[in-house]
């Protein structure tokens, strides 16, 4: 009996698939390790032990692999903060588990790449250009950040009288690893020291008591 015609497109979708994935790994590594200017196509290629042009057909350009990382990473995020959303604690415990989650990773590789990249005005402006939909997932996590405030807020947590964007922009600034590298690079602080005490000045911040 002959096999069903979409069967070799589903095998082929998932080599597909599989094989992205560990470009995707690779690329990561290797921005980890050199930098976005230091990275190249032909370096991700040869640990993947695939052809320069095989990375080409799934990422036109190293933009591309850059947004499609920044994509996955913060699809998670937001899969995360649903769940997180969605169970019992309170806004206050919620956003703490949040905070502990996102800047238990500033001091990653990952999220300094992230930062550096993004903050980088030239690769920024055209990240934004190629991926409109970079903006849109943003907007979604600070949509879900401030509905989280508002309800802290209402249940008597946190200050009323402090603009909730004013807090969420105190939150996100706080993702800045630049600020604390002195501190680690020095030794004075490991990476949970450091994310521990920004944790109490910042509730100690917006909180009531």
């Amino acid at each position: 009996m002959m096999q069903p015609k979409t069967a070799p497109r589903s095998l082929k979708e998932k080599q597909r698939q599989e094989r992205e994935t560990l470009i995707l790994q690779a690329a990561e590594e290797v921005l980890i390790e050199r930098g976005y200017h230091e990275t190249s196509i032909d370096e991700i290629a040869a640990r993947v032990g695939i052809a320069k042009g095989t990375v080409y057909l799934h990422f036109p350009s190293k933009e591309d692999l850059v947004i499609a990382i920044f994509e996955r990473d913060m699809q998670q995020l937001l899969q995360y903060i649903d769940s997180t959303m969605d169970s019992r604690l309170t806004a206050r415990e919620k956003i703490e588990a949040i905070f502990d989650l996102m800047h238990g990773g500033i001091i990653s590789k990952r999220m300094q790449l992230f930062f550096s990249i993004s903050n980088s005005a030239g690769l920024r402006h055209l990240l934004v250009e190629k991926k409109g939909c970079l903006r849109e997932i943003w907007d979604q996590l600070s949509a879900r950040l401030n509905s989280l405030f508002e309800e802290g807020k209402a249940a008597g947590d946190f200050e009323p009288t402090l603009p909730t964007m004013v807090m969420l922009s105190a939150f996100y600034s706080l993702l800045s690893p630049k600020s604390y590298d002195r501190l680690m690079t020095d030794g004075q602080m490991s990476a949970e020291e450091v994310a521990k005490n920004l944790k109490r000045i910042y509730f100690k911040g917006i909180s009531v008591n």
